[in-house]
């Protein structure tokens, strides 16, 4: 037996699709037959629309099979010429027996055998054939149901649908003509042709009900002309409240808490803020107004805690505790924050009892007369320094 090959296929893309039952399977064949006259050789295609067999048989192999099918008519034949006069007779036979009209008076059975896929008998009153068909695979099978089969019906049907007229009325010339026409554009451009007829809302409807129907669908789906045009507008979707926000709202939502702190953490920063005052040494006012310390206290913070220290170290070192307090200027807590500019504190004068007033006006005298009379510069003197008191915290 020899292969099937491109050129047995493309042969009988000109073969009409012959098609017969087993009853027994309750499936239908589809088959195509091509013979040679030249070289006395057959071959044929068949298919249940999923799986293609095939078989090729040269001329001898014709005769033998021929022979083992119809032992009761076979006759001695002595001549090469005889030989071949007998082979052409029954080749032509088998050729009308696989025809449109041949085919309909011809018995067909699928039958067991051990040499072939797939072997169907052909029978009638003169004589009786046997085919021993193999399995093509499913590349070649998907290949040529496809060429042989699903494009001529797509055609077809884009045809009889887009038609003004119906195939079943018109003449066998006027179909020829319009097949041939369609032929001649859709060959150019196979996949336009495939798009166009497919894209037919009534064609696509129709061969979805008839998908359905052959299925067993329960609700066969309409068939219409005109397919209406969707929206194609996503929808907007609302915010979930279970939904994470993102990296850019929860830099947003922190933010407010970084640049302003809450009043509680404002205190506690007051809080430290005089208690680094207090720990400060005093420094002298030459030393507090030289242009380096302009340059190093810029802050806010170093600004009011040295205008702080300048109000308390300008007055005398033996000022009382209580006048001490009371020229410590009071801060509201929630008004210190890094946005809000430094306002510039009052300086208070302290009083000065009548009696300090004495003692230091003799001071200030003694000191002088040292000086007149040369014996050096006056000496301060030196006194213990007082704790500042600051008022009660505030939680």
């Amino acid at each position: 037996m020899q292969d099937f090959t491109e050129e047995h296929a493309n042969a009988l893309l000109s073969k009409e699709w012959l098609t017969k039952v087993d009853n027994e399977r309750s499936t239908a064949y589809l088959f195509k037959f091509h013979s040679s006259t030249a070289d006395l050789s057959c071959c044929i295609m068949a298919t249940d629309t999923r799986l293609v067999w095939s078989e090729v048989l040269s001329s001898k192999q014709f005769a033998r099979r021929w022979r083992s099918c119809n032992q009761a008519s076979d006759l001695e034949i002595v001549n090469r010429e005889d030989e071949d006069a007998w082979r052409t007779g029954n080749l032509e036979l088998l050729s009308r027996a696989h025809t449109l009209g041949g085919i309909a008076d011809i018995s067909f059975r699928v039958i067991e055998s051990d040499y072939s896929d797939l072997a169907f008998q052909l029978e009638c009153g003169g004589f009786v054939w046997r085919w021993e068909t193999n399995y093509l695979g499913h590349k070649r099978s998907s290949e040529i149901i496809s060429k042989h089969l699903i494009l001529p019906l797509i055609s077809l049907s884009h045809m009889a649908v887009t038609s003004s007229e119906s195939v079943s009325e018109m003449s066998d010339m006027e179909v020829e003509k319009a097949v041939d026409r369609m032929g001649r554009t859709a060959r150019r451009t196979v996949d336009t042709h495939i798009k166009h007829a497919l894209s037919k809302p009534r064609m696509a409807t129709t061969i979805r009900r008839v998908s359905a129907m052959f299925n067993f669908a329960l609700d066969p789906p309409s068939i219409f002309s005109a397919a209406e045009t969707p929206s194609l507008e996503p929808e907007p979707r609302e915010r979930s409240r279970f939904q994470t926000p993102n990296k850019a709202s929860r830099t947003h939502l922190q933010s407010p808490s970084r640049q302003s702190p809450s009043p509680g953490k404002q205190e506690l920063q007051d809080v430290q803020m005089d208690s680094a005052t207090e720990s400060e040494p005093e420094e002298s006012p030459e030393k507090k107004n030289s242009p380096a310390r302009a340059k190093t206290s810029t802050s806010p913070q170093r600004r009011l805690s040295d205008s702080r220290k300048e109000s308390v170290t300008l007055l005398p070192p033996n000022t009382p505790p209580a006048v001490l307090e009371q020229a410590a200027p009071t801060l509201d807590p929630t008004s210190e924050s890094e946005t809000s500019p430094v306002r510039p504190l009052k300086k208070h004068k302290a009083p000065v009892s009548t009696e300090e007033d004495g003692n230091s006006e003799a001071e200030r005298q003694k000191n002088l007369q040292q000086v007149k009379s040369g014996n050096g510069a006056p000496v301060a003197k030196r006194t213990v320094r007082q704790p500042i008191k600051r008022g009660g915290k505030r939680f």
